[in-house]
């Protein structure tokens, strides 16, 4: 379903994705984050539709499309060392650093950090180019808004 995407996506120079490109693979990473621990729990897909709406001003039908193309996606995307480094290559700084975020808020919606999880995100962080300072401070302010 997703070859051709996945093909751009993991080309030796990816192209700067466009739009609806880059919010596919962007959730489809939340979603990966949000199963490293084994359980996809409810929270974590409600903060999944948080991000979503909150991200890219979507309505309820549109954001439940989205997560579920990116289920799809993330179940045939490569390994996560692949695809992170295709959207650091595709995808601008700026949105990289708010995935960050929006990645701690769904790894902190169960109420539990898993240390698959955490390992995920510290590994996604850098391959996404993020400093760990940086996504330390994101991970703090998703505490304190908890």
């Amino acid at each position: 379903m997703f070859a051709d995407f996945l093909k751009r996506l993991t080309a030796p120079a990816p192209a700067q994705l466009p739009d609806a490109d880059a919010r596919l693979a962007l959730t489809a990473l939340l979603v990966r984050v949000a199963k490293s621990d084994g359980h996809y729990a409810p929270s974590e897909i409600a903060q999944i539709n948080q991000a979503i709406a909150q991200r890219y001003k979507l309505d309820a039908a549109a954001i439940d499309a989205l997560r579920a193309q990116a289920e799809v996606l993330e179940e045939e995307a490569p390994d996560t060392i692949r695809f992170t480094r295709a959207i650091k290559a595709a995808v601008a700084y700026d949105d990289r650093l708010g995935v960050i975020s929006a990645l701690w808020a769904v790894v902190l919606a169960d109420g539990q950090r898993a240390k698959e999880e955490d390992a995920l995100l510290r590994m996604v962080a850098g391959l996404l180019g993020v400093e760990d300072l940086d996504s330390n401070m994101a991970r703090k302010k998703v505490e304190a808004s908890l």
